[in-house]
């Protein structure tokens, strides 16, 4: 029997339920719900996979869409401090960047450089964090010591692992056969490249100024439906069903809080260059077809910390990855659950020289949050990269070490620290080599495409108003 994954309501309820205490919903009404649940004999939410492994009676699966309707009509007591409306995000943030005039561009051959090394550099913290992507923390360090490859410092392998070893952590099944160092040729395809080519699809057809109609527009045309996970699997369901944005991210969407809507905001970040509030928006419009809350905040985080390590280009020195950082914290609520984490993994990461040390201490802060949700991965992003102080391998391999979605934040600071090195030579070469300079993509027609290409399309697009 075909068991899909992230959609059937019977699989959404144990994580609405956690999301519903996270979000400051009324306790004693969540607890009620949970407990009708459980006493029908619904199942937990599945810890790892997108399903749970058998199917359940129609009536639970009846029973679980009712209770999802809900616990949706419960107000959560954080909404005035995480707001999801542009509008309100902007009153809450008193140091909110003004607007960036278009600056001179740099030279185009030195915009280019600079735009694929940041290409590059995705998707070297992508196919890094590949193989490990839903193995325990305990896992990724002993995988890695078993073959000296600890502290992180290269792409994993499975030769030298042993037997038992290799059977109580398993690789992620889709990722060994493309991932591990000695089977890497070229870079396979991941969604978090996917977004990216889909966001250049984007400002290709639409401009800047595109809506979230059009993004929900072009994922319809040009994204198969069994690449979206999580989030943008329910948003595109919700789509399929005729709704409308926002509420493709509201209804049945325990997800909306997840990590989906930061994987997506680089190349926002990227076309405006030393505009963090203008890279935020874009993000924002982007960000609200799938997410709400913290899982927008996230995007708007990133896609502004990416935005003012683009900035300044050939003309004048560029900022390190502490202002990046800093610009990123602009555009986020202060009071919400994201800029407090990403302040406290910031404050760990300068108190403590063993990032092993900051990772334990991050977990720990973080327990019972689900591995893929936003809150604890940018807190590890913005912890990787302040204890590196913006160098490259220092940064993506700590992101990935330090576990939760390893493949999707190796991405992201290697977006940024490549952005911040400034070319492809400037990334150590037994990281880009095994790229080939080619893409595998089920987007348009980008599959084999070179990263070289993709600098000057986003190049492109950069330039234009």
């Amino acid at each position: 029997m075909l068991r899909l994954t992230w959609v059937q309501p019977e699989d959404l309820i144990g994580h609405e339920l956690r999301q519903a205490a996270q979000d400051g919903r009324a306790a004693t009404a969540v607890a009620a719900v949970a407990a009708r649940w459980r006493a029908a004999g619904g199942p937990e939410a599945p810890p790892r996979a997108g399903a749970s492994p058998r199917p359940v009676s129609r009536y639970l699966r009846l029973l679980a869409g009712d209770l999802l309707d809900e616990l949706a009509d419960l107000p959560s007591g954080l909404a005035d401090d995480e707001p999801t409306d542009l509008g309100a995000i902007k009153s809450l943030c008193p140091h909110w960047p003004s607007p960036v005039e278009a600056a001179p561009p740099a030279p185009d051959h030195l915009e280019a450089d600079r735009l694929e090394a940041a290409w590059l550099g995705r998707a070297v913290g992508c196919l890094l964090g590949k193989p490990v992507e839903k193995l325990a923390l305990d896992g990724i360090r002993q995988l890695a010591r078993a073959t000296g490859n600890w502290p992180l410092n290269g792409y994993f392998t499975a030769l030298g692992v042993p037997e038992e070893l290799a059977a109580r952590y398993p690789w992620n099944r889709r990722s060994a056969a493309t991932s591990l160092a000695e089977n890497i040729d070229g870079m396979p395809e991941d969604d978090d490249l996917d977004y990216p080519l889909l966001n250049l699809l984007l400002l290709q057809r639409y401009g800047k100024a595109f809506t979230t109609a059009d993004v929900a527009r072009l994922w319809l045309d040009e994204l198969p439906a069994g690449r979206a996970f999580t989030a943008e699997r329910v948003a595109y369901r919700n789509l399929l069903d005729g709704l409308e944005p926002p509420r493709t991210a509201r209804h049945r969407n325990p997800f909306r809080e997840w990590i989906g809507a930061l994987i997506r905001a680089d190349v926002h970040g990227w076309t405006h260059p030393g505009d963090p509030a203008g890279a935020a928006e874009q993000a924002h419009r982007d960000a609200v077809l799938t997410h709400t809350a913290g899982g927008v905040h996230a995007a708007m985080f990133s896609a502004a910390v990416i935005a003012t390590a683009a900035g300044a280009g050939a003309g004048g020195d560029r900022p390190d990855v502490h202002a990046c950082l800093r610009a990123g914290l602009t555009v986020v609520p202060p009071r919400s659950r994201l800029a407090r984490a990403v302040r406290e993994a910031v404050q760990l990461a300068d108190e403590h020289d063993d990032f092993v040390t900051v990772v334990d201490r991050l977990h720990t802060l973080h327990a019972g949050i689900h591995w893929v949700h936003a809150v604890p991965n940018t807190a590890l992003i913005a912890a990787a990269l302040t204890h590196a102080d913006g160098d490259f391998t220092g940064a993506v391999c700590r992101a990935v070490s330090g576990g939760w979605d390893t493949d999707s934040n190796g991405a992201t600071v290697g977006g940024i620290t490549a952005l911040l090195a400034g070319s492809p030579a400037a990334l150590p070469e037994r990281w880009t080599a095994p790229l080939k300079n080619r893409l595998a993509t089920s987007v348009g027609d980008f599959n084999g495409v070179g990263f070289d290409t993709l600098a000057r399309l986003t190049c492109l697009e950069a330039s234009r108003p």
